[in-house]
């Protein structure tokens, strides 16, 4: 089996590391990432500039980076390595929990490969002030690879990993409010700047991804590319039928 490796923290972060020595068990990998980190990016794709794939010493690992976002490198990853099997993005240094999955690199990575008909898993991991225990968590990494690989093809699949997992639960997308705001400061120059955050503004619904990882659970949350609000569809679909 072919495994493509990718993440949205850069070609050197621990996680990515991480992740694709785990994915030495399961098959051949190749690591294909950004060469600086792309968080947040999304499902960004590079259209103004050329791209350029290049060889880079990875710990013996086969190694590429990329002058791009996770979505060029799994573009870029699939089109240099013909009949990808899987393609594997993370560990995230950081959440990809509720609205996060909206702007996460990571997870858009995994969604690339699966508009290119590839099964898929995002993985995902908070800080909370601290560095992560990869070591701790490979052996559950694995242990979510070899369920995974038993479910039904093609699939896409984001996995958020608590510090100190218990288990693993699969969930739902925790959404409904975040408070968006602006936060102000100034620089050393005395420049003002702003960085914008986001928080939920309720507790998170037992079942869902946010609920799971805190209370110690790994979380494997289906997704779909299709964004159509099937619900809100059938109701206009019912209110056109009895105009006519």
């Amino acid at each position: 089996m072919r495994i493509l490796v990718t993440n949205d923290d850069g070609i050197y972060s621990p996680g990515l590391r991480a992740l694709a020595e785990v994915a030495t068990a399961y098959g051949e990998v190749r690591v294909v990432a950004p060469d600086v980190e792309q968080s947040a990016t999304s499902h960004a794709i590079t259209i103004l500039r050329p791209l350029h794939y290049r060889s880079v010493p990875l710990g013996g690992l086969e190694a590429y980076r990329v002058n791009g976002t996770p979505a060029d490198c799994v573009a870029l990853g699939t089109h240099h390595w013909e009949q990808v099997d899987l393609v594997l993005s993370g560990i995230n240094l950081g959440s990809n929990l509720g609205h996060e999955i909206w702007h996460s690199g990571t997870v858009a990575a995994a969604k690339q490969a699966a508009l290119l008909g590839i099964p898929a898993v995002a993985f995902s991991t908070p800080l909370n002030g601290r560095a992560p225990d990869f070591e701790l968590l490979k052996p559950w990494v694995g242990r979510v690879l070899e369920a995974l690989l038993r479910e039904p093809k093609p699939f896409l699949i984001n996995v958020n990993l608590p510090q100190r997992p218990k288990g693993i639960l699969w969930t739902r997308q925790s959404v409904r409010r975040y408070n968006g705001r602006v936060v102000p400061g100034v620089d050393p120059m005395g420049r003002e700047h702003f960085w914008f955050v986001a928080e939920p503004d309720h507790e998170p619904e037992e079942g869902t991804d946010r609920w799971a990882v805190n209370h110690h659970f790994i979380a494997l949350t289906p997704l779909r590319l299709d964004l159509t609000d099937e619900d809100r569809l059938a109701k206009t679909f019912q209110l056109a039928a009895l105009a006519d």
